[in-house]
């Protein structure tokens, strides 16, 4: 099912997600929605307070190099944590939840993350190049941080009055 994709302003991105405890059907249900609501919105990343589930679960699904996603490239990290980084890298970011906005952001440039899978089983998993930048991008999501927030002061103060403008022409 596809779910509606949480916005900015709203306040519920700021939330600071919750831990999974119960790995049961529940979980699968939400994770087999982001996906589908993430491949809808041509989205690489999801996490699961961007449709208003503020639990610690996000997925990720690069496109291969014929640009395309296939879902057994699919994956889910719950409960995730950045166990080491190393490194900076700039790239133009974007987010579903703040759409058709693209700016640079400075992130590590390799991450080692442990996680867990929709099953509870427990990983870890070294990243660099763009999936490094995803699961930060994702993982910032999951602490109710957006990547506009890592902007600097002159480009933020630029981006708010675009988006102010842009919110008024909906109307």
């Amino acid at each position: 099912m596809i779910r509606e994709i949480v916005t900015y302003p709203n306040k519920l991105l700021k939330t600071r997600s919750k831990s999974v405890e119960q790995f049961d059907q529940t979980l699968h249900t939400l994770l087999d929605d982001m996906y589908e609501t993430m491949i809808n919105k041509n989205g690489i990343g999801l996490a699961a307070i961007q449709v208003a589930e503020p639990i610690c679960a996000l997925i990720i699904n690069l496109p291969d190099e014929d640009d395309k996603q296939k879902k057994e490239d699919l994956l889910e990290l719950i409960n995730p944590e950045i166990i080491e980084m190393e490194g900076s890298t700039i790239y133009k970011e974007g987010c579903l939840s703040v759409p058709q906005y693209y700016e640079d952001v400075q992130r590590a440039e390799w991450v080692r993350v442990r996680y867990c899978d929709r099953f509870g089983k427990q990983y870890e998993m070294e990243c660099d190049e763009l999936l490094a930048i995803a699961v930060q991008h994702e993982m910032d999501h999951l602490k109710g941080e957006l990547f506009i927030e890592k902007l600097s002061y002159l480009k933020r103060k630029k981006f708010e009055k675009e988006w102010k403008k842009r919110l008024k022409e909906k109307k």
